[in-house]
């Protein structure tokens, strides 16, 4: 597709379904979270695209930083319509 990647070695984003939604548990959540994978996405540049295929963890990413992040199917169709179009 043409993109440049960065994998992160953050392990969990600390959503991991509802258990980041559960009140107990929400500050454990938010640290598991704050260890790698929220700084990045913070610290990256904003035409940089944010990819995960976890629900939860695209739902902990926007709630943490405010950031989309897409699901790679999104991500082969933004570059499948780019590359359509200037054709």
């Amino acid at each position: 597709m043409g993109i440049e990647l960065t994998t992160l070695d953050s392990g969990c984003c600390g959503m991991a379904g509802p258990f980041g939604f559960d009140r107990e548990k929400y500050t454990l959540s938010q640290a598991i979270g704050e260890r790698v994978l929220l700084p990045a996405i913070r610290a990256a540049g904003e035409d940089t695209l944010i990819i995960t295929d976890g629900f939860s963890c695209r739902e902990q990413i926007y709630q943490s930083t405010g950031r989309r992040a897409y699901h790679l199917a999104e991500i082969i169709q933004l570059s499948l319509t780019k590359r359509l179009s200037v054709t």
